[in-house]
C-alpha cells in the first residue's frame, strides 16, 4: 500500500493529466548500485586504515554525489588527503567497474521504463552520478531508445540537492515543471526535484528508508507499485 505525503486520499497522485514527462533518478531508482558503491569506498578507505560501516554509509553517503562524499569522509575521519584526491580515486574505481559491466537493474526497472514510454510519456534520466554509468546502463539493457535526455554530474556546476540538474533537463526537453514528475529514492534527490518545482515520487531503498520523505508528493514501496497505481499498468 502506498504511503501518501500530505494526503490520505487514494486519489492523491504525482502523475496527472498535465504530466507529459517522467524524469528518473539513476542510482537506486533504475540501477541497484549502492552496494557496489559501498564496497568500492570500503576498498579505498582501507588504504587509510579506516573501516567504513554500512550504517555510516547509509546515513551519510547514500545518494550523495562523490565530491560531497569525499569532503564528508575527510572531515569525519580526519583523513590526511585532499577531498578531490579521494574523489578521483572513487571515480577511477567506478570507471574500472563500468569498463567491465553495467550496474544491475533495480527490480522492475526495465519494465517500468518500457511501460511509461508506451503510455506516451517523454522520459529522461537525471542523476548525480556519471554519464558513463548511465550510458552503460542504457546500452547493456537496451534502454537507449526510450530515453530522450540524460543529465549527469558532469553537466552541472551544482549537483543534487541543488535543482540545477532538473532545470537543465527541462530546458533540453522544452518542458515546464508542471509537466514533469521526478522519480527518486533519496532525500537528496527529492530535494533537488522539489526545488526545481517538480512533483516527486519517492521510492526508498533499504539504504534510504530512514530518509525524510514527508515532502514527497507520494511515496511507494517499489517501481512496480507506482506504475500499477499511477499508470494502471
Amino acid at each position: 500500500m502506498a504511503l501518501y505525503s500530505g494526503s490520505s486520499s487514494s486519489h492523491h497522485l504525482a502523475v496527472t493529466d498535465d504530466t507529459t514527462t517522467l524524469l528518473f533518478d539513476h542510482d537506486g531508482t533504475i540501477i541497484d548500485s549502492e552496494s557496489v558503491h559501498y564496497e568500492l569506498w570500503v576498498a579505498i578507505l582501507n588504504n587509510y586504515n579506516v573501516k567504513l560501516s554500512e550504517d555510516f554509509y547509509c546515513k551519510v553517503m547514500a545518494g550523495i554525489p562523490v565530491k560531497q562524499n569525499a569532503i564528508d569522509l575527510v572531515e569525519h575521519f580526519k583523513l590526511d588527503v585532499a577531498p578531490d584526491v579521494l574523489a578521483e580515486k572513487k571515480h577511477t574505481s567506478i570507471s574500472a567497474y563500468l569498463d567491465k559491466q553495467a550496474f544491475p537493474l533495480m527490480p522492475y526497472a526495465k519494465e517500468a521504463i518500457v511501460a511509461c514510454f508506451e503510455k506516451g510519456y517523454t522520459l529522461g534520466v537525471v542523476t548525480g552520478g556519471s554519464k558513463k554509468s548511465v550510458e552503460k546502463t542504457l546500452s547493456q539493457y537496451d534502454l537507449g531508445n526510450y530515453i530522450s535526455c540524460v543529465v549527469a554530474v558532469e553537466d552541472v556546476v551544482r549537483s543534487k540537492p541543488a535543482p540545477d540538474c532538473y532545470e537543465r533537463a527541462m530546458v533540453q526537453l522544452n518542458k515546464t515543471p508542471h509537466e514533469c514528475v521526478a522519480i527518486e529514492d533519496t532525500q537528496t534527490g527529492m530535494t533537488a526535484a522539489l526545488a526545481a518545482g517538480l512533483a516527486c515520487v519517492a521510492i526508498p531503498t533499504a539504504l534510504s528508508q530512514h530518509h525524510d520523505f514527508t515532502r514527497a508528493t507520494v511515496q511507494y514501496s517499489s517501481l512496480h507499485e507506482w506504475v500499477g497505481i499511477e499508470l494502471g499498468v
